[in-house]
């Protein structure tokens, strides 16, 4: 069986967890954060290291096809079971297959700093989620636990990787409780959940990692003209967030069907964003982009361009098979969308930046509830309730699509529940069109 009910415990109606399970929670939670925690530290202490050194000597850059043809061969010699990625995390823990190989770990981890060393424009939350769900699924397994508690701490390595690698604890819980299913919470994992995010960020605050400050929004009342703002501010990013996720998934499955082997796609794709790169005259869409995401809240003079060149970097990186993630390029793409659409409505650049930075990764992941939390954990309560209300839109509008296929599906996001539960990349609409490409 998959899904829900497979083995699932039934409790008495009316009883309360007994406290052996609230133990074992709490145990399995505090591992996983410990894991998570440093592997998140390692990673975004190496991380900020490459970031330096490619700045400090641009003309790696040039190098990045060469870089992608050597890590293609790397992953096609020993990388094949882990090449699902994020979605191999999702699949494991639905149908509760074999264990995640711990491989992934170290293999995630230097294959997304050798990215951003030579330019690569990717994340960190795919690198982070990964590391911590293999992690989690080599404890399940060391510890002899059963599926339904493995299918808890896969919950939490999901969720303490990010929490930790953003430095936003509880909106990684939620993200790793709201990832698994559209339309539903996966809530018996909430304690694991909560705890390993909160550990998992302790952890990598203890071991010196410092995250970005963002500035806080300052209150802005909300108002009829301004709600009707803020929805023409969620089709934008729902706008963004389908140019995203298809240009990539379409480009990944173009290449597969012309260029089966995956080094020569990576110097291709490689090859691409190098030309980008110099076809933009900047350097500022490479790698993580986070000065430019900064300079989104307050500086009016951003390229109006900026948000779609760094979309089409980063669509080309992943979708010719670079490591990373998409967290931190679709918060630029967001902010800086957002800065944009803000300066053209009379609305302030701050709260036009913080909305859109939460909308499109909220809409392309599927998690509109975490990318809200994440918004007031990074820029403060006055975000509310206008981040809810753009997130929400674009997560809506957006349609049956994301980054993630291997998402299943509960609920149709215009409503009515799906028979079985449905992986997003085989759900169809409801009349009976071919489903979308992700």
């Amino acid at each position: 069986m998959t899904g829900y009910a497979a083995g699932v415990e039934e409790v008495p109606r009316g009883s309360w967890p007994r406290a052996r399970t609230i133990g074992q929670w709490l145990v399995v939670g505090a591992l996983v954060g410990i894991a998570c925690g440093v592997a998140s530290a390692v990673f975004l202490l190496l991380l900020d290291q490459a970031t330096a050194f490619r700045t400090a000597h641009e003309s790696i850059v040039f190098a990045l096809p060469v870089a992608g043809l050597a890590l293609g061969l790397v992953y096609q010699r020993w990388g094949a079971p882990i090449r699902g990625g994020s979605n191999l995390v999702l699949d494991t823990l639905h149908e509760g297959s074999a264990q995640i190989p711990l491989r992934m770990a170290p293999m995630v981890l230097l294959g997304t700093l050798a990215t951003h060393v030579f330019g690569g424009s990717a994340g960190r939350e795919g690198t982070a989620v990964q590391m911590g769900a293999s992690l989690a699924d080599a404890f399940a397994h060391k510890l002899g636990l059963g599926r339904e508690v493995r299918r808890q701490m896969l919950c939490a390595g999901i969720a303490g990787g990010f929490g930790s690698v953003f430095g936003t604890p509880v909106a990684g819980a939620v993200f790793g409780l709201e990832v698994v299913t559209i339309g539903r919470f996966e809530i018996t994992a909430l304690v694991p959940a909560l705890v390993a995010s909160l550990v998992g960020d302790a952890v990598t605050q203890r071991l010196g990692v410092t995250h970005t400050p963002y500035p806080t929004v300052a209150y802005v009342p909300l108002d009829l003209v301004l709600a009707l703002e803020l929805g023409l501010f969620g089709l934008c990013m729902a706008l963004a967030t389908v140019a995203f996720v298809e240009l990539t998934h379409r480009g990944k499955k173009l290449l597969e069907a012309h260029v089966p082997s995956l080094p020569i796609r990576m110097f291709l794709g490689g090859l691409v964003v190098v030309v980008l790169w110099r076809a933009s005259g900047t350097s500022d869409y490479l790698g993580l982009g986070v000065p430019t995401i900064v300079r989104a809240f307050a500086d009016p003079s951003l390229p109006t361009a900026a948000f779609a060149w760094k979309l089409v970097f980063t669509s080309v990186t992943l979708a010719a098979g670079f490591l990373g993630g998409e967290v931190t390029p679709l918060f630029f793409v967001g902010a800086t969308l957002g800065s944009v659409l803000a300066r053209a409505l009379g609305v302030p650049i701050e709260l036009g930046a913080g909305v859109g930075l939460a909308a499109v990764f909220g809409a392309a992941a599927n998690t509109p509830v975490a990318l809200s939390i994440m918004a007031v954990e990074v820029l403060g309560v006055n975000v509310l309730p206008h981040v809810v209300i753009v997130t929400g839109i674009a997560f809506l509008l957006s349609g049956h699509r994301g980054i993630y296929p291997s998402q299943r599906v509960w609920r149709r996001k215009g409503g009515g529940r799906v028979r079985g539960v449905v992986a997003l990349r085989d759900l169809g609409p409801p009349d009976g069109r071919a489903p979308p490409s992700s």
